[in-house]
């Protein structure tokens, strides 16, 4: 299997895990899960699905590279990169269309292909680098680092229009906006 098709294969792949990773809290509601999964439907909150579902898919990722042996100098590495950057290239693609022209979910699912498969592409050229020291152990740390702020957030929502759910009147897990 060449690069090429791994990204393309890896971006369909991640994209339709996206789907299953958005209903997860919703069927099985808890606080861990919380963490990890969105509890509403508020821009932040799909930038979490985001955030873990590159991560969730690396698992696969690592097998495919491992069974066709690819390179996988930076592997851990190139996954946390790779999920952080989703976000800021979300959101600045995603963000100008929705304040001009509100909610679309075609245009959305294609913002999040987008991301999905430019994220793939500068994770594969990270992916070949000469690995950088202690380069796992960083990545774990930041992995863990992110989903304590995405904990923090979730539970101690500010009240910011990227973290409000427009569906449901609600910042975070239950704070609900009060009309008066």
């Amino acid at each position: 299997m060449n690069l090429k098709k791994m990204i393309i294969l890896n971006s369909i792949l991640t994209f339709l895990l996206c789907f299953l990773t958005h209903f997860v809290y919703e069927l099985l509601p808890n606080p861990i899960f919380a963490v990890f999964f969105p509890v509403n439907e508020s821009i932040w909150e799909h930038m979490k699905m985001l955030y873990t579902t590159i991560l969730l898919y690396s698992i696969i990722e690592y097998l495919i590279i491992k069974k066709y042996n690819l390179l996988a100098n930076n592997f851990l590495f190139t996954q946390l990169i790779k999920s952080i950057i989703s976000i800021p290239i979300y959101l600045a693609i995603f963000l100008p269309f929705y304040l001009n022209f509100g909610e679309n979910m075609g245009v959305t699912f294609a913002i999040l292909f987008i991301t999905i498969f430019i994220s793939n592409y500068i994770g594969y050229k990270i992916l070949t680098l000469n690995p950088i020291n202690y380069q796992k152990e960083i990545s774990i740390i930041f992995i863990i680092l992110i989903y304590i702020i995405m904990g923090i957030l979730t539970f101690k929502t500010p009240r910011q229009e990227i973290f409000f759910d427009t569906s449901e009147e609600k910042y975070g897990i239950n704070d609900y906006l009060i009309k008066k």
